[in-house]
């Protein structure tokens, strides 16, 4: 007599799906809160930041961190690509910028120029542009390709900048320079 096996099997993978759904609720995108210490371990390891700046009340932001960020950590495949932080801009918090300074969070979305939310920097360790920005989301179904060849321009602007002229896309107008983003003064 042949034993059905198909009720384990179909258990098991409720089970795995139940656990995956559970490991990425618990999953949350680091928030931005010490730049500079962020940016010391991206220049140590070669890697730029992205930096999602996002609001408590914006449901393309939480589209955008469940959707994406998330998946990006759970998977662990970003983890020698790019550092990923978040910055919310309507709960009053501050952050330590590049240069070690406590700010408003919202001066540092003014200082780059963030009127938007979700927008989403690629910044190295000094906190200079080194791709082209993404601001909202109005295609999910291309928006991951677009946020790849993004990271991938990013890394290559600070592991390989001969390189950047053969990728196609979110390369910016103005390469970033050799001079730190921030003065001594907060921004």
């Amino acid at each position: 007599m042949k034993r059905i096996l198909y009720k384990p099997a179909v258990f098991g993978c409720a089970l795995l799906w139940l656990l995956a759904g559970v490991l990425q609720a618990d999953m949350r995108v680091p928030v931005a809160d010490n730049l500079h210490q962020d940016g010391r371990q991206a220049l140590a390891r070669q890697l730029p930041i992205l930096l999602a700046f996002s609001a408590d009340d914006c449901s393309y932001c939480e589209l955008l961190e469940q959707d994406f960020l998330q998946p990006m950590l759970l998977s662990g495949e970003y983890e020698d690509s790019i550092i990923i932080r978040k910055l919310i801009l309507d709960n009053g918090s501050s952050v330590m910028d590049f240069n070690g300074q406590q700010i408003a969070a919202t001066r540092l979305s003014d200082h780059y120029r963030v009127f938007v939310t979700p927008t989403i920097l690629f910044v190295d360790g000094n906190g200079r542009e080194l791709a082209e920005r993404m601001v909202g989301i109005n295609t999910p179904e291309l928006f991951g390709g677009y946020l790849d060849a993004c990271v991938e321009t990013a890394l290559a602007s600070i592991r390989n900048p001969a390189t950047l002229a053969t990728l196609h896309g979110c390369r910016l107008a103005q390469p970033a320079t050799g001079t730190k983003l921030f003065s001594s003064a907060a921004p």
